[in-house]
């Protein structure tokens, strides 16, 4: 059995003529048969019986018709699938930190279709728990092909390109002893209750070092992971925290103040897995980014 002899069936099957299937085949009337009766031969049942000049199928040929069109369906969407990812073309698993989702990525995908008029290329974004090590995972394990998140030590596969940076703030809220500041030295905010990020964040190490440059740490009052989450509480008055500097703050109760002391911005890098194949949409859109990174 073989591809040609399922869609030699599939032809037959609905033209019920040897000779016209024949004719639409581009094969001789001996060479269809001779495939039909083979087919037949290997399956152990009759797929066709004879009705005067044409032929029908049987019992057994209809059902076997249905499944073989669904085969066949399948395989040829994949198929074409699979030529249009060679041609440039296709489908981009894209993880991400939240935090990037409102504006950076969103640009450099935004910008690269601008460049690709008439392409089809079809953008899936991932943000699973929004957590560096998760994502990272997720694209060791080929579930992403591109990542945007924080930087990882010891990752020996994955290749770690900056792509933009932020600066970590401090948010209050709006009626907090400290909102009428506009800039302020971190160690200024040990004497009020903070709320912070979780251990398995990629912003707490750093964070945590910044208060040891300060000769201290919060009273911490709650732990979270993601940066909105921590943003919220703060606006419903449950303490201050240090968060990356994120559009959403504008839209909420809190009031934001630069750190002048200990001065640090955030990177935040594009992460791929190497040495291994990537369709050229893929290729394309990497050297995209990194072209346009705003560093």
């Amino acid at each position: 059995m073989n591809l040609y002899h399922l869609r030699y069936f599939v032809t037959l099957a609905h033209l019920e003529h040897y000779t016209k299937a024949a004719e639409i085949l581009a094969i001789t009337q001996p060479s269809l048969s001779h495939a039909i009766a083979s087919l037949e031969k290997e399956l152990g049942v009759k797929l066709f019986e004879k009705e005067g000049r044409n032929v029908v199928l049987t019992k057994c040929g209809q059902a076997f018709l249905t499944d073989v069109e669904q085969a066949l369906g399948m395989l040829d969407s994949s198929i074409n699938k699979l030529q249009m990812t060679g041609s440039g073309e296709g489908r981009i698993d894209v993880a991400l930190l939240r935090t990037l989702s409102t504006s950076v990525v969103p640009q450099f995908v935004r910008g690269f279709l601008d460049t690709r008029p008439g392409k089809n290329i079809d953008f899936y974004f991932h943000t699973s728990t929004g957590l560096t090590p998760d994502i990272i995972q997720g694209v060791k394990e080929r579930r992403y092909d591109v990542a945007f998140c924080s930087l990882m030590e010891n990752e020996p596969s994955i290749e770690f390109t900056p792509v933009a940076r932020q600066e970590l703030v401090v948010i209050v809220p709006e009626d907090h002893p400290l909102s009428g500041r506009h800039e302020i030295d971190l160690k200024e905010t040990l004497p009020y209750p903070q709320i912070v990020f979780s251990k398995r964040s990629g912003l707490r190490p750093i964070i945590d070092h910044l208060f040891e440059q300060c000769g201290g740490q919060p009273d911490i009052v709650y732990s979270l992971e993601e940066d909105q989450a921590v943003a919220g509480l703060v606006g419903a008055g449950f303490g201050i925290a240090v968060v990356p500097r994120m559009e959403i703050l504008g839209y909420m109760p809190v009031h934001t103040i630069a750190i002048h002391e200990p001065a640090w911005e955030r990177l935040f890098y594009m992460a791929t897995l190497k040495n291994v194949y990537q369709a050229p949409a893929i290729i394309d859109f990497k050297r995209y980014v990194t072209e346009h990174a705003k560093l």
